[in-house]
């Protein structure tokens, strides 16, 4: 069985390193030879130039496809591993084309594993876990309030004037900005057009807490059922978010002000601009914190409270976005190959024993990893 990785961006090498490093039969596809030499070449030299129609003659049954290419390629990247009886494998999250390929994919016995990144991935292993602590805990009970918040940013570790510095185009960070979102408040679906029509703050609950800006994105609602809320509770508040530095709102006024209603030209030329003035230098450290939360109230108060806490920053063994997006990646290549996953499209596993097992992983990713009982 061979691991066909596709595309060799900042975010994709630790992953593709280690399934190297551990033995893996892995071919390297990448659109340019040269960058995927220096990333991998001092351990494989199965590296080919990346073209679907090549990689298709290559595939066979039971072989896995890992997509780290633009959102694009995914799915025709995972027709192609439907079509050869092979899996797939991507970090992003699951589109309405993707999703389509569900009964296909079981009639064929192959997994569509999509959202094994940071977010979406590492955040919903932490909900699996939260939910499933609370369903089993004595403080149970259907007329709780629920209140489930997520929030996950890449920041830097060294805070500069805007506030934020990018480690690839900044481009996407700019449309995203132009997407409405849809979560829960005060039992309501809350749905706004702009992130910044949403912005508060939340303090994570760090060995040294601290305060960040968040705002709800996408759209969260699907993800109720996703972390197996019953459908008997009581959901007060339901959210994943952005977390940014405070001061990040202050900073980027003047691109709210355009982004609304800006052409693509006009992005494109923003993006070349933020690109050159707010770019991480060479070796220096980012910084990923992620928290998760759920709480359930009765009347008299809070009854049960507990919230996942991971704080990562680039070190040695390189970015803490790039581990923490790649280094699931290959968890769940890993489990794919291993026939651990049912067949069918689905995001990261809910299943107990491989939720406990993959954030066993992600504490040796991170410098701090913690869950906090508020009760």
């Amino acid at each position: 069985m061979t691991i066909h990785w596709c595309g060799t961006g900042l975010s994709a090498i630790p992953g593709l390193r280690r399934l190297i490093a551990a033995g893996h039969e892995v071919s390297v596809w990448n659109r340019t030879l040269d960058k995927a030499r220096d990333a991998v070449g001092d351990l494989t030299r199965r590296i080919e130039v990346f073209d679907i129609d090549a990689l298709g003659a290559e595939v066979q049954p039971e072989d896995v496809i890992v997509s780290m290419l633009p959102g694009d390629w995914h799915v025709p990247l995972a027709e192609l591993a439907l079509a050869k009886g092979a899996h797939f494998v991507s970090s992003s999250y699951i589109t309405p084309q993707m999703r389509a390929l569900h009964a296909k994919a079981q009639i064929k016995g192959v997994s569509l594993v999509n959202e094994v990144g940071l977010d979406p991935g590492i955040d919903h292993l932490m909900a699996h876990a939260l939910v499933s602590d609370y369903r089993n805990s004595p403080r149970c009970d259907a007329s709780n309030a629920l209140n489930f918040l997520s929030y996950c940013g890449g920041i830097p570790k060294h805070p500069n004037p805007f506030r934020y510095k990018f480690s690839w185009s900044p481009l996407g960070v700019l449309k995203a900005l132009k997407s409405p979102s849809k979560s829960i408040r005060n039992y309501r679906e809350f749905e706004v057009a702009r992130p910044w029509d949403a912005l508060g703050h939340y303090q994570a609950p760090l060995p040294r807490p601290e305060t960040f800006e968040v705002y709800p994105n996408r759209d969260s609602l699907p993800f109720i059922e996703e972390y197996r809320f019953d459908p008997t509770w009581r959901v007060e508040t339901f959210v994943r978010g952005t977390l940014r530095l405070n001061g990040w709102a202050e900073a980027w006024r003047p691109v709210f002000d355009e982004v609304e209603g800006a052409s693509e030209a006009r992005l494109k030329e923003m993006s070349d601009s933020f690109w050159a003035e707010n770019a991480y230098a060479p070796g220096e450290p980012d910084r990923v914190v992620m928290c998760v939360s759920l709480s359930a109230s009765d009347s008299s108060g809070p009854v049960w409270h507990k919230t996942y806490v991971m704080d990562a920053w680039g070190d040695e063994r390189g970015s803490a976005m790039a581990r923490l997006v790649s280094i699931p990646v290959s968890l769940a290549v890993e489990a794919a190959q291993a026939g651990q996953l049912p067949a069918g499209v689905q995001a990261a596993p809910s299943d107990p024993a491989m939720v406990t097992r993959w954030l066993g992983e992600v504490e040796r990713l991170a410098q701090h990893v913690a869950v906090v009982d508020h009760t």
